[in-house]
C-alpha cells in the first residue's frame, strides 16, 4: 500500500497546499536591452541548487581528469577564458551578484560538440565544439554568452522545479517528502537538466537574446550569433546529431529571433569597440 494511500485526503491536501505555499515568484534578472522580464515561479531555493552545482560540476571535473582530458590544450584553454572573463563582467547588467559568483572555466578535450554553464558559473566548453565547428572568438563567445545566460537566469533551477511540481501532481504528498531531502538529490537533478532534458523553447530565446547582449557589451559582433546556429545546423545534417543539440534544439526560427534582436544589441557593441 503506498504512502498516500495510508494518509488521510485531508493531510495530502495540506501537505500539497505547505508545498505549493513554498512555491515563489521570482525575477531573477534585470531585463537589459533586450527586455527579458518574465516572472518565474521556483519550488526550490536558489542556495540549494547553487550548492548542489558545486558538488556536480565537481563530479564532471573528476571524470575528465580520470580521462586525462581536462585542460590539455593550454592555448585553447586561455582563449576559452579570455573569451569568458570578457564577458563575465557584463553579467552584472542583468544581476548585479553575478559579480560575486564563484566563476569557473575549464575545457574538456573530447570530440563532443558540447559546453554549459551550472548554476553560479560554473562554465565547461568541449574541445569539439570549437574545433570541428571552426568557431570564431565571437562565435564562441555567442556559446559562452548563451550559456553564461541561462545561469543568470536560473534556467536549471526552474526546471527543477518544474520537475518537482510535476512530481507533486502525479504522486502527491511522496513528492512533498522528496523536496525536504536536500541537495543530495538536486546533484542528480543538476546533472539531469544540464546533460539530458532539452530546454524549453522559451528558455532558449531568453538565453539567446540574453547572450547576444553580453557578447555586445563585452565588444563582440552580434552578427556572428545566427551564424553558430547555422554550422550547428550543417553539424546535424552529418551522421551523428551534435550533443549539443540534445538540450539545446536549432532552427530556423531561432536564427530569425537572433536576426531580429540584433539591432538591439548593436549600439552596445559599436560604443564597446570605440577606443
Amino acid at each position: 500500500m503506498t504512502l498516500i494511500r495510508l494518509l488521510r485526503p485531508t493531510l495530502v491536501a495540506a501537505l500539497l497546499a505547505a508545498s505549493l505555499a513554498a512555491c515563489q515568484t521570482v525575477e531573477t534578472t534585470a531585463p537589459g536591452a533586450v527586455g527579458v522580464d518574465r516572472k518565474q515561479r521556483m519550488l526550490v531555493s536558489e542556495e540549494e541548487i547553487e550548492k548542489a552545482a558545486v558538488q556536480s560540476y565537481a563530479q564532471e571535473l573528476d571524470k575528465a581528469r580520470s580521462k586525462n582530458a581536462l585542460n590539455t590544450d593550454a592555448r585553447l584553454l586561455a582563449r576559452v577564458r579570455g573569451i569568458a572573463n570578457r564577458l563575465i563582467p557584463q553579467t552584472v547588467v542583468f544581476r548585479p551578484d553575478a559579480a560575486a559568483w564563484n566563476w569557473e572555466v575549464n575545457v574538456e578535450s573530447t570530440d563532443e560538440l558540447n559546453a554549459y554553464c551550472m548554476p553560479g558559473g560554473k562554465i565547461m566548453v568541449y574541445s569539439g565544439l570549437v574545433q570541428k565547428l571552426s568557431l570564431t572568438d565571437d562565435e564562441l563567445a555567442t556559446v559562452i554568452g548563451h550559456e553564461m545566460a541561462h545561469a543568470l537566469r536560473e534556467h536549471s533551477r526552474e526546471r527543477v522545479s518544474r520537475a518537482y511540481a510535476q512530481q507533486l501532481a502525479l504522486s502527491g504528498v511522496a513528492a512533498v517528502a522528496g523536496l525536504g531531502q536536500g541537495t543530495v538529490d538536486l546533484v542528480g537533478a543538476i546533472g539531469n537538466v544540464t546533460f539530458q532534458l532539452p530546454h524549453s523553447r522559451e528558455q532558449e530565446a531568453e538565453a539567446d537574446i540574453i547572450g547576444l547582449e553580453l557578447m555586445a557589451r563585452a565588444g563582440y559582433d552580434p552578427n556572428a550569433a545566427p551564424s553558430v546556429w547555422r554550422k550547428m545546423a550543417a553539424a546535424q545534417s552529418g551522421s551523428a546529431s551534435p550533443e549539443f543539440l540534445s538540450t539545446h534544439p536549432s532552427g530556423a526560427s531561432r536564427i530569425a529571433d537572433l536576426e531580429r534582436n540584433i539591432p538591439k544589441v548593436l549600439p552596445l557593441y559599436q560604443a564597446a569597440r570605440k577606443p
